[in-house]
């Protein structure tokens, strides 16, 4: 069972302000993640609008410029970051947004998303499907890395058995792809999950 008192600190923004000024960032791989990376690759609409909530150091977005994408969003939770970042692509056309990813509106072709939601406990991990479903497009989809291994329950990353999952998202999305990733980094190799959903299309408006 998660803990309580952990719920209220990382709904906190300054939890996570805390976190990156004392470089307690502990999933940050500092480059972009290997699974993410190989998923960007097969996308060929450099035009795509994409949207990476709860964005960290944004490795992933590096990559995205790399390729060519030019309808990037970055949303954290932390203004420590977001102001570093600001200043890392202050050059660069990457939409940069300081705000709780519950509360933001816009309209995306594609989420990406580097373990953003086993960082939300139980109640709020609940609420984020129907939150995508908002904000992506028609036959929208979100992709990404969950966590397919147990840690403390004190603080993040609160994590799902495989079924529970696919039960949380069953509802909104049909599943295109899920499945243990093959190319994590060696220290997360067996933990992690590859996920590729789409909108339903009885969702669509």
């Amino acid at each position: 069972m998660e803990n309580k008192n952990s719920q209220i600190q990382i709904t906190d923004p300054n939890y996570w302000d805390q976190r990156y000024l004392d470089d307690n960032t502990g999933w940050d791989m500092h480059q972009p993640s290997p699974p993410l990376k190989s998923y960007i690759d097969t996308l060929e609409d450099k035009n795509l609008r994409i949207l990476i909530p709860g964005c960290g150091n944004a490795h992933e977005a590096r990559y995205l410029l790399e390729k060519g994408f030019k309808n990037v969003t970055l949303i954290d939770f932390s203004k420590v970051v977001t102001d570093r970042l600001k200043e890392i692509y202050k050059e660069l056309p990457v939409q940069i947004i300081n705000e709780n990813f519950f509360e933001h509106s816009g309209t995306y072709d594609i989420i990406l998303e580097q373990t953003f939601f086993c960082a939300l406990p139980h109640p709020l991990q609940e609420k984020h499907p129907k939150k995508c479903i908002e904000l992506l497009n028609k036959n929208g989809r979100i992709a990404g890395v969950f966590f397919n291994k147990k840690f403390a329950d004190t603080e993040p990353p609160y994590i799902r058995d495989t079924e529970e999952y696919k039960m949380i998202f069953s509802p909104y999305f049909d599943s295109l792809q899920f499945a243990d990733c093959k190319n994590s980094i060696a220290p997360r190799m067996g933990t992690e999950l590859f996920f590729e959903f789409r909108k339903k299309e009885s969702l669509n408006s």
